[in-house]
């Protein structure tokens, strides 16, 4: 019986063949923390100083989620952050300034690529299976036994295949493919199960759709989302990528758990409203008034992104009762913006500008919501709370729906926009 892509990395990591349900370990390739789960890490960590010394190379560290610092004790965590990395002479250490929302500057810096096994203490780890590399989140407790050995125990996962035919309609892309596919099977849905995506919709998609879907797959409950790589990453990866790396792909004769089909034609706008990814409904179904658009994170702070947001922005401004958030996920998504003139665009329709930041996220600081309030979003959870108060709202959309629905002061449709 053959493999699934999850499957045949595992049997290369554990050098025997990986059966899903069994329990193994394995050398991890690379460990990322942030400046939220990395003080845990750092103080389990420590607890084995006397024993042991922290695998350097493969250790990343990114501050993120609330930088620049909003306050006396998140610039403790970050300060935590700064001397673990001094101290063990981490180098791949990325500083307020030179990095931005870890999961876009792992794989803008090379970290990520097919074939590898990646863990993170933050939930959308997954997002580097748009690569072909198996990714998932772990706690900071896992992390720091990486950070001493490099090794970790996996349960090896059943996998789903999901296949999408056809050629999308205008202003419909990987987001709401995802909300979509979330939609149809539920927030558990795959749970614990990794999916792989197929068919002629993904193979057409940009990287940057591809990296969309793979981040949302968690929200279907899923251990990892994988696309198979093909030649959009390899020359993505070219003199980019960090080592050496080898793709590995499914078996033709591979039996999957469930297979899910989607025509693309299908598919249109969506949107989740709250409180979970799996409410869904077509944009021009919703209409409800916002208070807040969030363009943004590491679902869709890309480049491609803030180039479809743009693209309906020109020459309009936001709705006297809107206010836009634009936040690029990374200095280097954020210098490209500022080269091709979209930030004078953005700000000419009264949009607010950051830099890289989680902070509007996950309500952590900048943009929270207060009581009553609603936000069109383009990240990737809408639980109670997540933006702000509990009694506020968060609908989650694509950098073409969150763009038309700030100038329209409700939720809409984008299509039609030029």
């Amino acid at each position: 019986m053959g493999q699934t892509i999850a499957e045949k990395i595992f049997t290369k990591k554990c050098g025997k063949t990986a059966v899903p349900g069994e329990i193994v370990e394995v050398e991890v390739d690379y460990v990322m923390v942030n400046d939220i789960t990395g003080l845990p890490a750092f103080e389990e960590f420590e607890k084995l100083r006397t024993r042991t010394k922290p695998l350097i190379d493969k250790i990343i560290l990114i501050p993120d989620h609330y930088v620049p610092n909003k306050d006396v004790p998140s610039a403790k965590q970050a300060l935590a952050m700064r001397r673990f990395a001094r101290k063990y002479g981490i180098k791949n250490y990325f500083e307020v300034g030179r990095g931005g929302v870890c999961h876009q500057v792992m794989i803008e810096s090379g970290f990520v690529a097919p074939g590898r096994l990646i863990v993170g203490a933050d939930s959308h780890t997954c997002t580097y299976g748009a690569l072909g590399a198996f990714s998932t989140g772990i706690g900071s407790t896992e992390a720091a036994a990486v950070f001493a050995t490099g090794r970790l125990w996996f349960k090896i996962p059943e996998s789903q295949k999901v296949v999408i035919e056809g050629t999308l309609k205008e202003y419909v892309c990987g987001k709401d493919i995802a909300l979509n596919i979330i939609g149809d099977i539920g927030v558990d849905g795959a749970l614990y199960k990794s999916m792989e995506f197929y068919g002629s919709t993904i193979r057409d998609l940009s990287l940057s759709d591809r990296i969309t879907i793979s981040n949302m797959s968690v929200e279907a409950g899923a251990k990892a989302g994988i696309i198979p790589p093909d030649q959009a990453v390899f020359d993505y990866l070219k003199n980019r990528v960090v080592g050496n790396y080898e793709p590995i792909f499914a078996d033709e004769s591979v039996e999957y758990s469930e297979t899910f089909s989607y025509d693309a034609s299908d598919m249109v706008p969506t949107v989740a409203k709250p409180p979970l990814p799996s409410n869904t409904m077509p944009a021009s179904e919703c209409g409800v008034r916002i208070d807040q658009a969030y363009l943004g994170s590491c679902t869709n702070g890309r480049l491609e992104d803030l180039r479809t947001a743009a693209k309906i922005l020109k020459g309009k401004k936001v709705h006297d009762d809107v206010r836009l958030i634009v936040v690029p996920a990374s200095k280097e998504v954020y210098a490209q913006a500022m080269h091709e003139g979209l930030f004078e665009i953005f700000s000419e329709a009264d949009a607010f500008i950051s830099g890289p930041t989680c902070g509007a996220c996950l309500g952590g600081y900048m943009g929270v919501l207060a009581p009553g309030e609603r936000c069109v979003s383009t990240t990737n959870r809408n639980f109670v709370g997540r933006m702000g108060d509990a009694k506020s709202e968060v609908y989650l959309a694509s950098p073409a729906t969150v763009a038309a629905s700030a100038i329209e002061g409700r939720i809409v449709d984008p299509r039609g926009y030029t």
